[in-house]
């Protein structure tokens, strides 16, 4: 349920269109649905402007299938990120439109495609970055912002960002992912005016920790104004970039 489905269905009771007893069926399972082992939070998206998003690591395929169709049954879009080959399989049984992502181990089933709002790049700084920053752009894509991919541009070889300065300039918000040392979010955040958005990824030999020393760099820029997200947490950027368009569009 979100803010048009609701005035819309508000509007025909006013009307005569709907009953009163149709409504309160409609509006049942706000603000949440349980299932036992999940209580979905259909109200999420009045509150929030975003769907309720499903985290696939540690579920079931099952589990995940059957989150994903009692979101998709009251109308909200369904993302599953950190989805398993077999959960996509156990999704798609029930749910014949879903789309599985391999690069960025998402799925999404997605019915009606909104007016896109915001420009965001997601900027990789080398190809093993390619699997956290490819969850960013299809969250942001799934949220509802153009993506502008920037792939393989890392302070090791500097010139290749330096010639991306046409597309820097149109962003609204970066989101800016790189492992090893981490240095790629400084030298954006150095270039633009705009929100940058650093997620750390666990990329890199045994003295990076599993992105911990990624994380640091960042968390240590010295560029100024840098949001820094959790270690390869590509969702989580999205999201932060998702609510400053939101605040930017109000």
């Amino acid at each position: 349920m979100n803010h048009d489905a609701l005035t819309t269905l508000l509007n025909e009771v006013a009307l005569g269109q709907t009953s009163v007893a149709q409504a309160t069926v409609r509006l049942a399972n706000l603000p949440y649905e349980d299932l036992g082992f999940a209580r979905l939070d259909h109200h999420r998206e009045l509150r929030q402007g975003t769907a309720e998003v499903i985290f696939g690591a540690g579920k079931t395929p099952e589990q995940v299938a059957q989150i994903a169709l009692h979101l998709a049954n009251h109308g909200a879009p369904v993302l599953c990120t950190r989805a398993t080959p077999e959960a996509f399989a156990a999704t798609q049984a029930v749910l014949k439109d879903a789309a599985y992502h391999p690069l960025a181990r998402a799925i999404t089933v997605v019915r009606e495609r909104r007016p896109r709002y915001g420009r965001v790049g997601v900027l990789s700084a080398g190809t093993s970055d390619l699997a956290v920053a490819e969850e960013a752009a299809l969250t942001v894509d799934f949220f509802g912002a153009e993506v502008v991919r920037l792939a393989d541009v890392g302070v090791a070889g500097i010139h290749r960002l330096l010639s991306e300065g046409d597309a820097l300039k149109s962003l609204d918000v970066a989101i800016v992912v790189a492992g090893m040392e981490g240095a790629l979010p400084s030298v954006v955040g150095g270039l633009v005016s705009i929100p940058v958005v650093a997620v750390p990824t666990s990329v890199g030999y045994g003295a990076s920790f599993g992105g911990l020393a990624a994380l640091l760099g960042m968390l240590n820029s010295c560029a100024a104004g840098i949001t820094v997200v959790n270690i390869d947490n590509g969702f989580g950027a999205a999201a932060a970039a998702q609510r400053i368009l939101s605040l930017a569009r109000r």
